[in-house]
Parts: structure tokens; C-alpha cells; sequence
């Protein structure tokens, strides 16, 4: 199965297409060489418009001072610029670090002014409607693999077994009175039919243990314990589970999945299994605990019936027909389990596909300053004196806030505006902090110390 193929492929075919559209302004089923009617050359200043409505800069304060406070001095002003300009910059680096980590989709999505600018715009919602949907199904797709590579996941194959003998007879020799002693040398050989992996498995990992009895007349009695990982159940439980020969942990997972089904389990004490007619019979009790099912369960399972094969072994030389073919069922790796486990693993496919999330990002950020730049060059082809006396009007309202400076520069320019009684308790204040500096500096220079 080629999950890994199909869905990435879907998934960069989509943000290649959502690219293209941006990019080119190239809609599905439109001739190549048609454009949007919204491109050409960035013209205008970036940025915001600005537009006679009175405005302040997001995340600062209006402030709003008495006419007759002075002017704040140069050096604090230029200072007070320095410290905005560092902390916008933080601000500015942190804003693109956390947009940079995680994009969301409402970020992808193109405002509502500019679909009813270009209305081949709807070709972009639609393969993003699309791309939703794509990505919903792929997480749960996902999500299913992960809870079967939970499970164990077997297949039903063919072994075939290759039972051959070799018979070497007596030889008399001269210089031997006894002769040599006839033998006959046995080869168990196993082969997956059908095997299409490309990593071969050993005969030997198919078999907890290989018994080779011999004829017990010939050879007398030979013992073998073997004990096998699966094991047959008994009639009762193999009935009601549908299985007849499987793991421990298989068979406690079977009757979990029987439990749930036939809501067995106690309402109230989580803990207690309420047996039904078929589990009485079988563990002999109309209740117990959950965690008392392994320990019943040893009296319940048995040995697997062996898998017995009868050889016999050809001494004649000259028969011809000395190997022999057996077909066995035996459980072996589903090769899809690898296939899902690296589907779940990869990370090509996510890389191109956030590279192309990026793409798209700054193709939206870049429409949007288009924009903003064609609002401002159309306000001003309708009315460009009035525009720019409103740009005027903003941009001094958006000076005074970042440099922190108030007052009315029309009134400040006339000398009427310092004959005020404020300015006379402004001199005073200025010339006593003068003094009190140099002071300072002086007792500073001569070592003395103000008590």
C-alpha cells in the first residue's frame, strides 16, 4: 500500500496549487498566460494609509495634556525615542518568531475586501475549503494507523517443507574385517511461497522447536518437551470466542472485546466481571475480578495439537523419490505494518509542505500590503489635496505621540504664548535645578560632603 505516497502527494499538489494561484493568479481551468486583474507593479508607500479620522498607534496611550505645560528638553525626547525604538524592535522580533512557529489557518485566508476586489479570488477559498478537508482526513487516517500498529498484525502464509534423506550403504573392505556401517543422513529444508520480501526469513524463526522421533522399535523411546507460545483453547471458551488456538495475550484481549460487547462489566465496582450463562459454565462462578481472569484462564488453555508429519526413510539406492513436500500454515509479519510504521515516521513530505505553508503566508502578507498600497493611491487620484492635508494632520498626531511631545506649535511661534503667569514659575524652576547641579558638581570636585 502506498499511504505515504498517496497522501503526501495529494497534500503538495494542493499547497502547489494554492501557490500557483497566489503567485501567478492562475485559476483551475483558466488558459495558461491569464492573470488576475489586481496584478502589476507595487506602486505607492508601504504601509498603513492614513486617513483624516483621527488615529492613534495600537498599544499606546492618547495622551492628552494641558495647552500650558512646557516642552519636554531634546536630550529626554531623543532618549525617550531610543526606548521606544529598541522595545518596538523586541516587540517586532518576538511578533516573528511566534508567527514563524505556528501558523494558523485564518492567516491563509484572503480578507473579505479583496474576494469582492478579484472575485477569481474564489478559486483560492476553494482549494483551501479543500485543503481542510485533505488535512482532517489525513489526521484521522493517521490516527487509525497508529491504533492498528497498537495491535498485532498477522498473515496467513504457505510453508512448505522439504523432507529429504540421503542412504549411504555398506561397503566391505579388505583391510576392515567389519566393514564400513551403512547411514542415512535426514535434511529438514523450509521455503515461504509467495515471499515477496526482499529480507529473507530463516526456516528455523517459524518454530519454537523441531522434534524428530524415530521409529521407537528401532531406536527405543525418546523424550521431548516442547513448549510452544500458543496455545489451544478449550471447547467451551473456543466456541464462544471463535478462536481455537492463539497467544495469552490474544486470547485476554478477546475476552476484554467480550466483555465490552456484552456489557459484562460492573457498573458500580469497575473492578468486577457479572458472568453471564456462558461464563458460568466455563470459570464456575457468577462473579469475579477482572484481574482473577489470567490465573483461570491456565486450566483453560492447553498445548497446541503438534504438527505431525510421517516420514519414511528410503534405503533403497536405487529409488529416485527421496524428498518430499509439506504445505503448513504458519502467521508471519503483515509487510504493511512496515509500511505504516514509516508512513508515520516521515518527515520528507512534511518539510516540502511547510515550505509551501511558508510560500503561501508571504504571498497572502504581500496582496495585502498590494492592498493597502492601491487604498492609498486611490484616495489620493479622487481627492489629492484633501488627502494629503489629512495625511499631514495624521502624521503630526502620530509624531506627537511617538515623541512624547504636546502643546500647539501654531500658538508656541507667537511671543503672546510666554507672557503667560506659567512662565515665570518655568524659569524659576529652571534656574533653581541649574543651580543645584553645579552645585553638586562642585562638592563633588572638592570632596565635600552634603549633610
Amino acid at each position: 500500500m502506498a499511504t505515504d505516497e498517496v497522501t503526501g502527494g495529494a497534500r503538495k499538489a494542493t499547497k502547489s496549487k494554492l501557490f500557483e494561484f497566489l503567485v501567478h493568479g492562475v485559476r483551475p481551468g483558466m488558459p495558461s498566460g491569464a492573470r488576475m486583474p489586481h496584478q502589476g507593479a507595487p506602486m505607492g508607500p508601504p504601509g498603513s494609509p492614513y486617513v483624516g479620522s483621527p488615529s492613534v498607534r495600537p498599544g499606546m496611550p492618547q495622551t492628552v495634556m494641558e495647552p500650558t505645560r512646557k516642552r519636554t528638553a531634546p536630550q529626554q525626547v531623543q532618549q525617550q525615542q531610543a526606548q521606544q525604538q529598541v522595545q518596538q524592535q523586541q516587540q517586532a522580533t518576538q511578533t516573528r518568531t511566534r508567527s514563524a512557529k505556528r501558523r494558523k489557518m485564518a492567516d491563509k485566508i484572503l480578507p473579505q475586501r479583496i474576494r469582492e476586489l478579484v472575485p477569481e479570488s474564489q478559486a483560492y477559498m476553494d482549494l483551501l475549503a479543500f485543503e481542510r478537508k485533505l488535512d482532517q482526513t489525513i489526521m484521522r487516517k493517521r490516527v487509525d494507523i497508529q491504533e492498528a500498529l497498537k495491535r498485532p498484525m498477522k498473515q496467513k502464509r504457505k510453508l512448505r517443507l522439504y523432507i529429504s534423506n540421503t542412504f549411504n550403504p555398506a561397503k566391505s573392505d579388505a583391510d576392515d574385517s567389519d566393514g564400513s556401517i551403512a547411514s542415512w543422513e535426514l535434511r529438514v529444508e523450509g521455503k515461504l511461497l509467495d515471499d515477496l520480501s526482499k529480507q529473507k526469513r530463516k526456516f528455523s524463526s517459524f518454530f519454537k522447536s523441531l522434534v524428530i522421533e524415530l521409529d521407537k522399535d528401532l531406536y527405543g523411546p525418546d523424550n521431548h518437551l516442547v513448549e510452544p507460545p500458543q496455545f489451544k483453547l478449550d471447547p467451551r471458551l473456543a466456541r464462544l470466542l471463535g478462536i481455537h488456538t492463539q497467544t495469552r495475550s490474544a486470547i485476554i484481549q478477546a475476552l476484554w472485546q467480550y466483555i465490552k460487547t456484552n456489557k459484562l462489566q460492573d457498573s458500580h465496582d469497575k473492578e468486577y466481571i457479572n458472568c453471564d450463562k456462558y461464563f458460568q459454565q466455563i470459570f464456575d462462578c457468577p462473579r469475579l475480578k477482572f484481574s482473577e481472569i489470567p490465573q483461570r484462564l491456565t486450566n483453560l488453555l492447553l498445548p497446541p495439537d503438534p504438527i505431525v508429519i510421517n516420514h519414511i526413510i528410503s534405503v533403497d539406492p536405487n529409488d529416485q523419490k527421496k524428498t518430499a513436500c509439506y504445505d503448513i500454515d504458519v502467521e508471519v509479519e503483515d509487510p504493511l505494518k512496515g509500511q505504516m510504521s514509516s508512513f508515520l515516521l516521515s518527515t520528507a513530505n512534511q518539510q516540502e509542505i511547510t515550505a509551501l505553508d511558508n510560500k503561501i503566508h508571504e504571498t497572502i502578507e504581500s496582496i495585502n500590503q498590494l492592498k493597502i498600497q492601491r487604498d492609498f493611491m486611490l484616495s489620493f487620484s479622487k481627492d489629492p489635496k484633501g488627502y494629503i492635508q489629512d495625511l499631514l494632520r495624521s502624521q503630526s498626531r502620530d509624531l506627537k505621540v511617538m515623541t512624547d511631545v504636546v502643546g500647539n506649535p501654531e500658538e508656541e511661534r507667537r511671543a503672546e504664548f510666554y507672557h503667560e503667569p506659567w512662565s515665570q514659575e518655568a524659569v524659576s524652576r529652571y534656574f533653581y535645578c541649574k543651580i543645584q547641579q553645579r552645585r553638586q558638581e562642585l562638592e563633588q570636585s572638592l570632596g565635600v560632603r552634603n549633610t
